[in-house]
């Protein structure tokens, strides 16, 4: 279809309503009730990156950077990238052993609620069927509609499907190979490598910079119109439940054209009878039309409106690398609660391998996790944060990239929610000995009244006392865990 057509088509859908493309209209739109409930959803970066399995899934990227490790281990192992270029390993992106429903088996095992596959990468690979990109996984390397198949297998096992793309940043990605000989500049690969745009400010490390700045100069118009039209081709195909951006979009260049996509997502989601949102990063999108996410980090307290950590059980990468070191359950257990505690949804990535199947580390990882959800989970779906997220001495640190490291929980380390009459208190490190909630004290005015105490997985009542210290617990081998335990307090 003719790209005049398509953008009329696009103005078409806006117009029908009942979303208008701004701000006022689409901050009307609410955050979907599956989003608020379910908590925990599973992020997966699956391509052609998996395949050299070095570095992480900017190797598309580095490995055309003269200054780079993946530049020098590309020469090495595969020879001048005028002779083997990225493109050449897609035949070697096989997914011999992909199977889509033993994927949605494991995260459904895992106590996630919805699933957010990589449709499209920085690198330009498309993982579904389009008609703008004849570099996909339906025509070429593991010829099968990656996308599709995940669609279909997460509805069958009832977990909500989502989309990512990264396309935007595709404009200037593979800028670096324009710098040397490199098939990146034969024209026969224009519509893969391309645009490659090689601004000055865009090459090299210097990209982190320019793209950071908002009021940087963006993508020109054409490719924003393509980068828009793909958008909106994936959204028709697939109707994910949640559309997923990367950042960059957050520069001024992009508005005009998040805002029509806002807005013939939402108007189409309204036409399927769907609830539907879009996570995105920095501040892209005005406060109330979508939901906002935090890559490798989280906040230190509250947030007004729901929100949404994204992070890796890789801590070097999100896609699969052969060195890559792999964060505890217990440190992802963790994770989860405070995030819950402050009001938001952890996205957890896992990298599979170039033949489909997942590390046994990440397997591990999520298997364990679903343990614990199994007894665990009535204090973490379905629930709010309380009036305080927590109490103790340990916080995580907020920002973006600050996720790797072990928060120094001890016992004295309380984590809140709370749902239906129970405040739920997580106790982050229990060692088996007094139980101490500093945050229910006694109080001569309004106080709260509570009925009962029992220990999630344990229906048996709990004794407990209330002084101006705490509500207080006697020691009990049951309190000794090496993940966090919960009390279900029920208020009179």
């Amino acid at each position: 279809m003719e790209q005049k057509k398509l953008l009329r088509q696009i103005d078409q859908v806006i117009a029908q309503g009942p979303y208008r493309d701004d701000w006022q209209s689409l901050a009307k739109h609410p955050v979907p009730q599956w989003f608020t409930s379910g908590k925990l959803g599973i992020f997966i970066h699956y391509g052609i990156y998996s395949v050299p399995a070095y570095h992480g899934e900017w190797y598309s990227r580095n490995m055309y950077d003269p200054t780079s490790a993946e530049y020098r281990h590309h020469r090495r192992q595969f020879g001048p990238q005028d002779q083997f270029g990225y493109k050449d390993f897609i035949p070697m992106f096989r997914a011999e052993r992909f199977d889509a429903a033993q994927w949605a088996q494991l995260f459904r095992r895992a106590g996630a609620r919805y699933v957010v596959p990589v449709a499209e990468h920085h690198d330009g690979f498309a993982m579904y069927d389009t008609a703008f990109n004849r570099w996909n996984a339906v025509r070429m390397g593991p010829c099968r509609d990656v996308l599709g198949e995940e669609k279909a297998a997460c509805e069958q096992a009832g977990l909500i499907f989502c989309a990512s793309t990264h396309r935007a940043e595709h404009y200037f990605f593979m800028n670096n190979g324009r710098t040397f000989p490199s098939d990146v500049s034969d024209e026969r690969y224009a519509d893969f490598y391309g645009p490659a745009v090689a601004r000055q400010d865009l090459l090299g490390e210097g990209q982190h910079i320019a793209t950071e700045d908002p009021h940087s100069e963006g993508p020109d118009e054409a490719y924003l119109i393509d980068w828009m039209l793909r958008t909106l081709e994936l959204v028709d195909r697939y109707q994910p439940t949640a559309l997923y951006f990367d950042w960059w979009i957050h520069n001024r260049a992009f508005k005009p054209y998040l805002k029509k996509i806002a807005a013939y997502y939402y108007n189409r989601a309204a036409q399927w009878g769907r609830e539907v949102t879009i996570f995105y990063k920095h501040e892209a999108f005005a406060p109330g039309v979508a939901v906002f996410d935090v890559e490798r980090g989280a906040l230190e307290g509250i947030s007004p409106v729901p929100w949404q950590t994204d992070t890796a059980i890789g801590k070097k990468s999100w896609g699969f690398t052969n060195d890559n070191e792999f964060k505890s359950a217990e440190k992802i257990i963790c994770d989860l609660v405070d995030i819950v505690s402050k009001n938001g949804n952890l996205l957890l990535n896992v990298g599979p391998r170039p033949d489909g199947t997942i590390t046994e580390q990440e397997t591990e990882v999520l298997t364990r996790l679903g343990d614990w959800l199994r007894v665990n989970g009535e204090g973490i779906y379905d629930a709010s944060c309380w009036k305080t997220f927590g109490e103790g001495g340990a916080n995580v640190t907020g920002g973006y990239f600050q996720d790797n490291d072990d928060t120094p929980y001890t016992s004295a380390d309380f984590r809140f929610t709370y749902k239906e009459g129970c405040i739920y208190a997580f106790q982050m490190a229990p060692d088996g000995g007094e139980v101490k909630i500093r945050s229910l004290a006694t109080r001569k005015k309004y106080d709260l009244l509570v009925r009962s105490v029992r220990l999630l997985g344990d229906d048996t009542p709990l004794p407990f006392t209330r002084t101006e210290e705490g509500l207080l617990l006697p020691p009990s081998e049951k309190f000794r865990s090496p993940t966090p335990i919960c009390f279900a307090i029920e208020l009179q």
